[in-house]
């Protein structure tokens, strides 16, 4: 099996896991989308947006390394683009977005590489804009070959610190902390703001 998340197996494979008749039937989803709503992300990067199942219910703009799934995205009428074109679209202007948003993302990493990848794409966020990360629990992360280092609530606030960031909210969602080791699709949702004196700094 090709662990490359940048493949088209790898692609074909999380179309074939969302496809699922009793995923679909079920709008399985859902609750996600409504907890990434209350978020108020606003006008949304999101880094890593696969096959669009965030960016559908967000006012943004998705990137991602996988070609196959920009081609999905774009085919749902999405704004997705790979990393080489989107920094040449009318969208990589520096402190564009309201949010930044990696969903399922870092966990495929490692952290010198997930710091990379934010230090990339930080610059495109307001000065006054939010950091999302969301990531699997144990068991979700047990579940997916190519995931290469567990980002819980403390992994995800020194990321978030190692771009000047500083977490201001962390939750177990949908279900509490706990059932992390046996619920696949439990999330760490971990939301960072750069400090007020960093701002304000900035805009003076």
């Amino acid at each position: 099996m090709n662990n490359r998340t940048d493949s088209d197996e790898y692609a074909m494979r999380l179309q074939a896991k969302s496809n699922v008749w009793w995923k679909k039937f079920l709008d399985v989803q859902a609750p996600y989308r409504w907890n990434l709503r209350r978020l108020t992300p606003g006008f949304t990067l999101d880094v890593g947006c696969g096959l669009g199942r965030n960016l559908v219910a967000l006012d943004g703009v998705g990137v991602d390394h996988n070609a196959t799934a920009v081609q999905s995205c774009r085919r749902q009428g999405l704004r997705a683009f790979l990393p080489e074109e989107f920094v040449k679209s009318g969208w990589a202007r520096p402190a564009t977005f309201d949010s930044l948003l990696l969903s399922h993302v870092v966990e495929h990493m490692s952290r010198d590489a997930a710091t990379n990848l934010l230090r990339t794409y930080v610059p495109f966020l307001k000065w006054d804009g939010v950091l999302i990360m969301i990531t699997p629990q144990e068991r979700g992360f047990q579940a997916d070959p190519t995931h290469v280092e567990f980002v819980d609530f403390d992994a995800a606030a020194v990321l978030q610190r190692s771009v000047g960031f500083e977490p201001v909210s962390a939750e177990s969602f949908p279900l509490p902390r706990f059932t992390g080791r046996l619920f696949t699709y439990n999330e760490f949702v971990v939301v960072g703001r750069r400090p007020a004196a960093s701002r304000s700094e900035t805009a003076d």
